[in-house]
């Protein structure tokens, strides 16, 4: 085990500056918040090598800047001194949790009072370069391994395309959206207002995904609404297909058959189609690349792009039969699955390869990283 000392007596902690005069577009500096770089500057306050903790905010995701920069109040720039190597204070605070430091009741903060008492193990300079250097070995060993598994996801993004590309390929006939539904209709406004815990589901952009049709539960909202207001008029039923139509733009999903009370904010349209039976099977063909291009292939706007509700209304869908429809649902749900069991497979494998740079690091400053 190595001696332990106080970042008071080891390092200098520099507060950062409000950005007004020093910033500029083509300064030579970056500007740092605490999540990360947010402009340039003229002058720099944190030399090369600076360790950055936030402050507020973001405080539990150090970051290492191997060139002079500005930081503003919500970032501390941790300079190491003689006795320290910037790198092995870089990995320290990898592995440290700030977040036992806030206090705050609102926005997660640390003090810099707080900080100076931290104490960190400090074995000799050699020792700390050792300790680095193998961190960094392991680190691009597990880097490798990562980067494979990113690529597997990329692939099964392409492949989920191809399926979807292939079942939908040889449909020729064609109608528009609005030949082929009762209600193409968007969210309503101010619904902040009735949100509350113990209300009906309240569906925003953030529950529909780019790669599947199915909502995502991890983050319900609820509303309580009151009788006859507006918005009442976009309860969701049973098969309805919802499309993201700002922000995001044509993200899909299917409303499943036994949603509970369910409305949409303004930034969702929902088209409910005359034969819901084929909802489906709509959606995901709307999820298709050829189902992308027939939606987008009109939004609007110049820095914020939106999809109209006209845009939908015209945009043309395949109109087959029942049975070829379930045959083609069965086909990409079958497909489909594979893909999802090989996703979950990765994402595990992510997950602990995080877990394992975690040990890598507490082994490190524990003094059993051989």
């Amino acid at each position: 085990m190595y001696k332990k000392m106080k970042w008071s007596d080891i390092l200098t902690i520099i507060s950062g500056k409000n950005q007004k005069g020093v910033a500029s577009e083509d300064g030579e500096y970056f500007i740092y918040g605490s999540g990360g770089i947010i402009g340039r500057a003229n002058d720099y306050l944190c030399p090369a090598n600076t360790v950055i903790v936030g402050r507020k905010g973001t405080i539990n995701h150090p970051l290492y800047v191997t060139e002079p920069f500005w930081n503003i109040d919500t970032a501390f720039g941790v300079v190491a001194g003689e006795e320290l190597l910037p790198k092995f204070l870089y990995y320290f605070c990898l592995q440290f949790n700030f977040k036992e430091l806030d206090k705050s009741t609102g926005r997660p903060s640390v003090s810099k009072a707080d900080l100076l008492k931290i104490e960190m193990p400090i074995p000799n300079i050699e020792e700390q370069a050792r300790i680095v250097s193998r961190i960094e070995e392991l680190f691009s060993e597990l880097d490798k391994g990562v980067e494979t598994l990113q690529v597997i996801k990329e692939q099964l993004a392409v492949y989920r395309q191809a399926v979807l590309k292939m079942v939908f390929a040889s449909m020729n006939e064609r109608k528009s959206i609005q030949e082929v539904s009762s209600l193409v209709t968007s969210g309503s406004r101010g619904w902040a207002k009735y949100y509350n815990e113990k209300g009906v589901r309240f569906i925003r952009i953030t529950d529909l995904t780019r790669d599947k049709i199915k909502l995502k539960n991890n983050a319900i909202q609820r509303v309580l609404l009151p009788e006859g207001v507006e918005g009442k008029r976009s309860r969701l039923q049973g098969n309805d297909v919802l499309i993201s139509i700002t922000a995001d733009l044509g993200s899909i999903a299917l409303v499943p058959e036994d949603v509970e009370e369910a409305y949409i904010n303004q930034h969702i349209a929902v088209v409910r189609f005359v034969n819901c039976h084929q909802g489906e099977f709509m959606a995901w063909y709307l999820k298709s690349d050829y189902g992308q291009k027939e939606l987008l292939c009109n939004k609007r706007g110049g820095g914020k792009l939106g999809l109209g509700l006209d845009d939908i209304r015209n945009t043309s869908v395949p109109i087959v039969s029942d049975e070829v429809a379930d045959e083609v649902v069965s086909e990409i749900e079958s497909r489909m699955s594979v893909c999802d069991s090989i996703e979950q497979t990765v994402n595990v494998a992510l997950s602990q390869a995080e877990a394992m740079r975690q040990s890598i690091l507490k082994k490190a400053f524990e003094g059993g990283l051989n």
